[in-house]
């Protein structure tokens, strides 16, 4: 008669994925997956099947190596990815076709890497701040000067190359205009050959200058064709969506909700899920940590509730109670500002310290 115990080599594989992973209930106790928001079956019902067991175990592995490398969906459409193929097209094709007019095949060859990866950076990240116009111009004519000194002052190639790198960076990082591909064509201005050392510093202005102004220019018509995407990002009009009601506490910014604005935005930006939703929560806390008291309340001040569009509104206190208790005092304030501009009410003191973001001043007459 076969046992009912499950076998020991399956306990074993199952206790340690429920240790070292994420699901680690006890047996008969379960608890729900994570990642799949189903329960996950108790230990010694996995133990006892061997095919489930290795099932979990390679998704457990899987979603490791996911975490690892971080690997995320896209959240863009379709008609994004295909514009942004048809940007990189456009501009690598002219970028190269003057590349080949100044320096032969061989130069071209060697220049256009440099700017196919700004190319990346213009078409499918067009407001990212590695994009923008001075850390594209920048960030390659700097590096450009920096290659072409360290090709001619250092007679050794290996460190020529590596201090061209590490010194472009370094003054791109002064400069205020880090872009990545600037690297690059400092490494190409010492490792390009002869038919770019011929042009010494001739090299930061045709081809480097030249090419960063083709591709620059297509950028700016190409993407202005599309107006959620238009470069720079300048040229952006940003409006305030209309107020879908009001709430005296914001809500939690959760990942999913980040998840869901960059699907609605179709746009590719530099940051991480895990660092935009991080960013806001740093920003919600000091905004908390800013907000008024009931005693810094004062009759006569102006205060704001520090939001925009047609949900701004300024109120200025005009009466107050004192009775010894800041947070159970009256007051009567005014609308200057937003819905209800004119009309008076009142509230406590500590009502009206929630409601305002800070204490805003009147323009002087002229």
């Amino acid at each position: 008669m076969p046992s009912c115990r499950p076998p020991a080599w399956s306990t074993i594989i199952w206790w340690t994925v429920s240790v070292t992973g994420k699901w680690q209930n006890l047996p008969g106790t379960p608890e729900l997956d994570r990642d799949q928001g189903n329960p996950a079956p108790p230990l010694w019902k996995m133990a006892g099947t061997g095919e489930s067991t290795k099932r979990r175990t390679r998704l457990n592995l899987a979603r490791r190596l996911q975490r690892f490398f971080n690997i995320e969906p896209e959240p863009v459409s379709r008609a994004e990815k295909l514009v942004s193929t048809l940007g990189g097209i456009t501009g690598i094709f002219l970028v190269a076709a003057v590349s080949h007019v100044f320096t032969g095949a061989e130069g071209a060859v060697l220049i256009v890497p440099s700017m196919g990866a700004s190319a990346v950076l213009l078409f499918a990240v067009p407001h990212g701040r590695l994009s923008q116009p001075w850390a594209l111009i920048g960030g390659h004519v700097f590096s450009a000067f920096v290659g072409v000194t360290c090709q001619q002052l250092v007679p050794e190639p290996f460190l020529a190359a590596g201090l061209a790198v590490g010194l472009a960076i370094g003054l791109m990082h002064v400069m205020g205009c880090i872009h990545p591909p600037g690297g690059a064509t400092a490494l190409a201005a010492v490792i390009g050959g002869p038919a770019i050392h011929e042009l010494g510093y001739g090299y930061v202005l045709a081809p480097i200058l030249i090419n960063t102004v083709i591709i620059f220019s297509v950028a700016i018509l190409f993407n202005y064709l599309f107006p959620w995407r238009r470069y720079p990002v300048s040229l952006m009009r940003f409006t305030d969506s209309p107020p879908k009601g009001r709430t005296e506490t914001a809500p939690a910014i959760e990942r999913e909700h980040i998840e869901q604005a960059l699907a609605d935005l179709d746009l590719i930006v530099d940051f991480t899920t895990e660092d935009l939703q991080r960013l806001f929560t740093l920003a919600m806390e000091h905004a908390e940590r800013q907000r008024l008291t009931p005693e810094q309340i004062r009759l006569g001040h102006y205060y704001t509730n520090g939001k925009h569009g047609a949900e701004w509104s300024v109120r200025q206190i005009i009466d107050e109670e004192r009775r010894g208790d800041p947070a159970r005092e009256m007051v009567i304030y005014r609308v200057v500002e937003g819905p209800g501009q004119g009309m008076a009410d009142s509230c406590t003191r500590a009502e009206f310290a929630n409601w305002a973001a800070r204490e805003v001043f009147p323009n002087a007459p002229d």
